[in-house]
């Protein structure tokens, strides 16, 4: 990596981190380190900007909308706001703005009208973060911090049919796993994503399978 790069990599890592520094444990830097990792891992045997790939990842989740009253552009605007005080182009800038913009799950509701590598590349990191072992772990943390039910036989998961349903969602740990985490693995935008979304998938259903006979006692 150029030494610009550099600089400017360390620079984001160090806002990131004192930005999340009081963030919930499913969303905090761990998990932008995460995804970040897998990103550059699944970047490389794609042409793309791995400039553009880095900044996304870490800037992805800098102010989650959930977090925030459902405020979808505060990420953007902060991402973008921290950028511009930067050594880089605006329309590198842009497009890092984009990606945050239209990465998320819910937003897979509807038709997105930007469309990059980098983007897919990300937003498969992301995923990949939100299921499997990690993805499960993210899950009942979250749940918690919501104070949601870890389960109830007597509430169905249901299919969302747009984002403004999905968001008001206060369903039970379990159901998010039918809602959301199982889908995944068919959305994936790369090769090698979708190589590491199957491990991922199998592993949660065999631990819904093992949650299932405990809590049935059977």
């Amino acid at each position: 990596m150029k030494k610009t790069n550099r600089v400017i990599v360390t620079k984001t890592e160090a806002f990131v981190k004192e930005m999340l520094a009081n963030a919930e444990g499913g969303h905090d830097w761990w998990h932008i380190e995460r995804v970040r990792r897998n990103s550059l891992k699944i970047a490389k045997d794609e042409d793309v900007d791995m400039l553009i790939v880095e900044l996304a990842a870490l800037l992805h989740d800098i102010a989650d909308s959930k977090f925030h009253g459902g405020n979808e552009e505060i990420g953007p605007a902060t991402a973008k706001k921290f950028l511009q005080t930067l050594n880089i182009d605006e329309k590198s800038i842009q497009h890092i703005v984009d990606i945050i913009r239209n990465m998320s799950f819910k937003n897979s509701f509807g038709n997105t009208v930007f469309k990059s590598r980098e983007l897919m590349i990300v937003q498969d990191a992301d995923r990949l973060d939100a299921i499997g072992a990690i993805g499960i772990a993210r899950s009942f943390n979250y749940g918690g911090h919501k104070g949601s039910e870890m389960y109830n036989p007597d509430i169905k998961p249901v299919i969302y049919k747009n984002k403004e349903e999905y968001k008001k969602s206060s369903s039970p740990t379990i159901n998010h796993f039918y809602e959301k985490l199982l889908l995944l693995k068919d959305g994936m935008n790369t090769v090698k994503a979708k190589e590491m979304a199957q491990v991922r998938h199998d592993f949660m259903l065999g631990f819904l399978e093992q949650f299932y006979t405990e809590w049935n006692a059977d």
